[in-house]
């Protein structure tokens, strides 16, 4: 649904694709729908001046699907985003299945780098493809430019992502850390709704 100009994104954050699956490094939690989730994601986002990071999810894949950043440990300084931090990697800690997800703290499941069971059920599958939606209301593609070209060596910024005619900037996935999101680069409104 849209209104005061955000979309809010109402889903159960329960992927129809295969969960828990390839886990060797476990967590030990269980993912159980969630009840009434809601994505609230600017219409006109804007870009800010400084990245911004917080202890929570960055955005949703159009799954309904929360995305975080690759940490499970937590908010990330703007210092540590300059710096790969491997013993918080929850794909080189071994605790997301084969679809990049896993269940975290409060049993949702949820991205911690590109969700590919769910692109791959996408009608326009593709590492080209909108996947989702950052909470600064920019767009998340997958690992290449929305023309199917390779993105540049270097091109993405600390926050993986990069300028767009479109949108005025998006962010992507990518096969070297950080995988994903991994701070925002747009002001964020206020997410206590």
């Amino acid at each position: 649904s849209c209104a005061e100009g955000r979309a809010l994104i109402q889903s159960d954050t329960y992927p129809d694709h295969p969960l828990m699956t390839g886990i060797t490094g476990t967590n030990e939690q269980v993912p159980v729908p969630a009840r009434d989730y809601k994505s609230p994601i600017p219409l006109a986002p804007k870009k800010g001046l400084l990245p911004q990071t917080r202890d929570a999810a960055l955005g949703v894949a159009v799954n309904g699907v929360p995305i975080y950043d690759y940490t499970g440990g937590g908010e990330m300084s703007l210092f540590e985003l300059s710096n790969h931090q491997p013993h918080d990697d929850t794909l080189l800690t071994g605790q997301l299945d084969t679809c990049g997800g896993h269940a975290g703290r409060g049993d949702d499941y949820h991205y911690h780098k590109a969700p590919t069971c769910m692109i791959a059920q996408m009608p326009n599958a593709g590492s080209d493809a909108i996947i989702g939606w950052a909470f600064d209301g920019f767009p998340i593609y997958g690992d290449d430019n929305p023309d199917g070209t390779q993105i540049a060596e270097g091109a993405l910024d600390k926050c993986n992502g990069q300028p767009d005619d479109v949108f005025g900037y998006r962010y992507h996935t990518s096969p070297a850390p950080p995988y994903i999101v991994q701070c925002l680069m747009g002001d964020v409104p206020d997410m206590a709704d």
